[in-house]
Parts: structure tokens; C-alpha cells; sequence
């Protein structure tokens, strides 16, 4: 029996995937009766898109479809030529969410995104051609929502969240050679102090970390973070690579990635890449507070999925990105140096 099992696992592992992988009709045959690999991705993705449709399209108040779309009209206003009339196609859906989230919000004075939806908004309608009756229509409506006030949010002088010139005396003094050490200076530890970490440089961490480039700057991603000993201990155990020095670990971060940021299937790998550039400023800053860190993989195994989704409490459409040990490092341990590879073998021009 044994045998018969093995046999048969690899003519499903590696017999049929060598006749199936070069026709997409058989692909997805295979891993529709064969392989469910991908199962807990196709119902990640499904259930992303449609709570992203049902706040956008019924309940007018989709945040991530405002932040995108505020996004968008940024990159209208700062085109060379700008053109007299843009954004028109998406007008309607951009004031119906801002309706949605400005009523439920517009009092929230710790979310800076609030003041820049404000200000985008004002800047478009203030610099598009509304000749145009639809453009002129949405200008009334949108004033309506906001009162007809087009002063900065809380009457106070600021300057507006919109496009700008960049100042090159403002410019950081940091040179490539400081920057480079950092990067050199940065090596995942596997070994920590028994020193708590001050929640507040974390803070400085992620704030830093939030300036990451991010696609239509939805940022589609959470920190979440366990400091509690015994929290700590029973999430460290979950991914894997940890055995050996997880005891160590005196905060765990676990990287979430948010798949209800979508409204298409096209954009599922974003959650990965908008979460990688976050992490890794992330751990650059760590660095510069004289925290370390470790960044521990995190392969799609359905059994480690479904213990960090019960821990975190996940929703349907929510994934677990990667993990990241962070603490004082400890002098005494040693850090595998790593070496990388040549520049000749990662790097081709044109």
C-alpha cells in the first residue's frame, strides 16, 4: 500500500506536471484535480475583490479605491503639458467614495490621507476645464459635500498636500558611501539581547517604512506586532526556519498583506511587492536606532496558513507576507556574513 501511495504521489508530482505545463488548458486541469496548491490564493484573491466591489460600487465608501483614485488625479495634475480635462472617467467614483469616507472620517485629524484627498480634490476642480456639464456637476457636488469650504481642512494655513516642486536644499545630506555601509551594516541577527524593545522606535520604524514606494500608493499592507512573551513564543513557532534561535526573538513582526486594495485579479502579486519595499526600509531603519533584525521566510504551506490565520485572527481576504524578528543584537552572536553575488551576474544593461 505504501508503495502504491508513493508511486502514485510521483507520478501527480513530477510525471504528469511534464506532459500538463505547456498548454494553460491543462495547467488548469492539473491543479484543479491534482494539486490545490493554489486553492487558498484563489479564495484569498476572489474574496479581496469582491468586498473591494462591494464598498466601492454599493456602500460608496471604499478607502483603497479613494486612495487610488486620488493617486491618479495627482498624476494629472503634475503632467507636462497638463491637459485642460482629465480624470473624467473615474470622476464620479472618486467623489462618491470621497462622499463615503469624508462623512465618516472628515473629523479624523491623525490621518493625514484625509487632508490629501481634501486638497487633490480642491487643486483638480480649481485647474480643470468645467465648461464640461458632467465636470461642472461633480465641482458642485463635491462642494456640497464639503460645504463649499475650499480652505484647508481646519481653517489653519498649511501647505496643501498636492504636487510639488522638489527643493534641493532640503534634500538629505546622507551620502551613497553612508548609505552603502548601512545597507553592508545590515545582515538578518539570529541572536538577541534580553532587552525589551521600545515600542516607540518602532513607530519611527514604520513611519519610515511607510514612505515606500507603493502601487497607486494604496499600501496594502500591516504590521502586526507581538512584544508579549508568550504571544511571542507561540507565534515564532509557526513559520518555519526559526528552530534553534526562535527562543531568542524578543519581538515578532508578522507583514499582512490586504487583498480587498483590489478590484482585479491583475494586481494579486502587489501585496508582496508593496510589503517587500516596506520591510526592507523597515529593517534599514532598525538599523539606524541600533535595533537588528531577521527576516524569516514564509513558504505557502496550508498548514502554517491556517495556524498564522487562527493566531492573527485573518479575514478571508488577508495573507501573511513574511515575518521579522527584531531585538538588540547580542555582541557575542555570531551573524552569517552572506556574501552576495557580483554585480556581473544581476545586473544587464539594455
Amino acid at each position: 500500500m505504501n508503495r502504491l501511495k508513493a508511486i502514485n504521489r510521483h507520478f501527480i508530482r513530477e510525471v504528469l506536471p511534464k506532459k500538463c505545463y505547456k498548454s494553460r488548458i491543462l495547467t488548469s486541469i492539473y491543479y484543479f484535480l491534482f494539486d490545490r496548491s493554489f486553492s487558498r490564493e484563489l479564495q484569498t484573491v476572489l474574496t479581496g475583490r469582491v468586498k473591494h466591489l462591494e464598498e466601492s460600487q454599493r456602500l460608496k465608501s471604499n478607502y483603497f479605491l479613494l486612495v487610488r483614485n486620488t493617486h491618479r488625479i495627482e498624476k494629472g495634475l503634475l503632467m507636462r503639458p497638463r491637459k485642460e480635462i482629465f480624470g473624467k472617467e473615474y470622476l464620479r467614483e472618486t467623489v462618491d467614495n470621497f462622499e463615503g469616507v469624508w462623512n465618516a472620517s472628515k473629523n479624523d485629524k491623525s490621518n493625514p490621507q484625509m487632508k490629501w484627498f481634501y486638497d487633490v480634490l480642491v487643486e483638480y476642480f480649481q485647474v480643470v476645464n468645467d465648461k464640461d456639464d458632467f465636470i461642472r456637476k461633480e465641482k458642485a457636488r463635491f462642494n456640497h459635500i464639503i460645504n463649499g469650504d475650499t480652505k484647508s481642512m481646519d481653517g489653519q494655513a498649511q501647505v496643501p498636500s498636492i504636487p510639488y516642486h522638489r527643493v534641493e536644499e532640503n534634500k538629505t545630506a546622507i551620502s551613497y558611501d553612508e548609505f552603502y555601509r548601512l545597507c553592508r551594516q545590515r545582515r538578518s541577527v539570529r541572536w538577541f539581547l534580553n532587552r525589551k524593545v521600545p515600542r516607540e522606535l518602532i513607530d519611527q520604524a514604520i513611519l519610515a517604512a511607510n514612505q515606500s514606494p507603493s502601487a497607486c500608493n494604496r499600501q496594502p499592507y500591516e504590521f502586526r506586532i507581538f512584544d508579549n512573551p508568550e504571544l511571542v513564543n507561540q507565534v515564532v513557532q509557526i513559520p518555519m526556519g526559526t528552530k534553534g534561535y526562535g527562543h531568542s526573538i524578543p519581538m515578532l513582526i508578522v507583514m499582512v498583506g490586504n487583498l480587498d486594495a483590489y478590484f482585479d485579479e491583475r494586481d494579486r502579486h502587489i501585496i508582496y511587492i508593496d510589503a517587500s519595499l516596506a520591510s526592507m526600509s523597515f529593517m534599514l531603519a532598525l538599523e539606524t536606532m541600533g535595533l537588528s533584525s531577521c527576516s524569516i521566510n514564509w513558504p505557502d504551506i496550508e498548514e502554517k496558513e491556517k495556524k498564522m490565520e487562527s493566531f492573527l485572527k485573518l479575514e478571508k481576504f488577508q495573507r501573511p507576507i513574511m515575518c521579522i524578528g527584531v531585538g538588540y543584537p547580542d555582541p557575542q552572536g555570531l551573524v552569517a556574513y552572506s556574501e552576495k553575488r557580483p554585480l556581473s551576474q544581476i545586473r544587464k544593461f539594455n
